[in-house]
């Protein structure tokens, strides 16, 4: 079988460019070089995409380039001169937060026909908006943390907040990752800054109840037929679980996998996280994070659909607890990309043959 051409494509615009480059060398690290031809694209903080020397990822250099859709497959092409450095056949984005997790980089590898690993545009888009996807589990039938909802147009008087939620409560921006603009407050004055502050981040704004509980995520694969992890526990030695805990401070948090729940708790959490990932429509991949209060009682916080790939991520580390290892991990997400291209491309040369 002749070699995939590959594309990482890492870094981004988003405030979470760094961890995104984390995630890339990471997955540099562990992925199998045998059935691939790979190309590493890094996109800068401006929105510039660079064909990257793999030894020299923390800097922006390398040769200009774009994708563009060529005759049968996508074009890598160099903005230098304009010429065909490859061809490629599969994309894996490893962006996290806006423009890489919100559907914005999958809308443009749909348009040059370009298959890539994760969720398709409507999934990735949907799970970015933290409000839309716990409107949407709702009306499925499964439980999310009560929250509220500001914008600039509308913010919840204090009052309102206590008397609906109780105090403290967690403000967080609705469309950023990596618990960035995220606050825990427990008074008006607190309130009514850092309200301020992460409608500074976001137009939108959850102010979610506090949950007394366990902080436990499920990572999930495939795409018909999709499958979840054992589930690991995030264990936190600071107030809660915000960006130092999860890629500065070593010693503010650790993670137990399996978590330390029931037998009963391991299985509601993976029937309803597969349920929650069908749901929103998910494919390839996601991670689904959710609190086990101590009553016992199971409810999703968020659903993330390119999570962190870093050397101690949950998403890898839990599917290698549960028997795969994070290089077979990549092949497999590849090889799901792979597939589901190609059924797109048979159900639109059916649409068009209907029609």
């Amino acid at each position: 079988m002749s070699k995939q051409n590959l594309a990482i494509i890492f870094g981004g615009k988003s405030t979470e460019h760094e961890i995104s480059i984390l995630s890339a060398k990471s997955i540099l690290k562990h992925l199998d070089r045998n059935g691939f031809n790979l190309s590493i694209i890094k996109i800068d903080t401006s929105g510039h995409w660079w064909l990257m020397d793999e030894e020299k990822l923390d800097e922006n250099s390398g040769i200009p380039v774009t994708i563009i859709p060529g005759k049968p497959v996508t074009e890598l092409i160099s903005l230098k001169d304009g010429s065909v450095i490859t061809t490629l056949d599969v994309a894996f984005p490893v962006l996290h937060g806006v423009f890489g997790e919100d559907g914005t980089i999958q809308g443009l590898f749909k348009m040059v026909d370009l298959a890539f690993v994760g969720c398709d545009v409507l999934a990735a888009s949907s799970c970015m908006d933290k409000d839309v996807t716990k409107r949407l589990l709702r009306d499925s039938g499964i439980n999310v943390a009560p929250y509220l909802i500001a914008t600039n147009q509308y913010i919840p008087s204090f009052d309102e907040v206590e008397k609906e939620l109780s105090m403290p409560v967690f403000i967080k921006p609705a469309n950023l990752g990596s618990s960035v603009g995220v606050y825990k407050v427990s008074n008006k004055a607190e309130y009514d800054k850092k309200i301020r502050q992460a409608l500074g981040y976001d137009h939108k704004v959850l102010i979610e109840q506090l949950i007394i509980g366990k902080e436990v995520e499920c990572s999930v694969l495939g795409n018909e037929e999709p499958k979840a992890s054992l589930p690991g526990e995030i264990i936190t030695n600071t107030d809660f679980y915000d960006f130092e805990s999860k890629y500065v401070d070593s010693n503010a948090s650790r993670t137990q996998i399996p978590a330390s729940i029931t037998e009963e708790q391991i299985d509601v959490v993976r029937e309803t996280a597969v349920k929650a990932y069908q749901t929103m429509s998910c494919q390839g991949l996601a991670r689904v994070d959710f609190f086990v209060t101590t009553e016992g009682e199971v409810m999703i916080n968020e659903i993330n659909t390119l999570p962190g790939f870093t050397s101690i991520s949950m998403y890898p580390k839990m599917w290698e607890a549960s028997g795969i290892g994070y290089s077979e991990l990549l092949s497999l997400l590849i090889e799901l990309a792979i597939t589901k291209h190609e059924k797109d491309a048979a159900l639109n040369v059916t649409a068009r043959e209907v029609k």
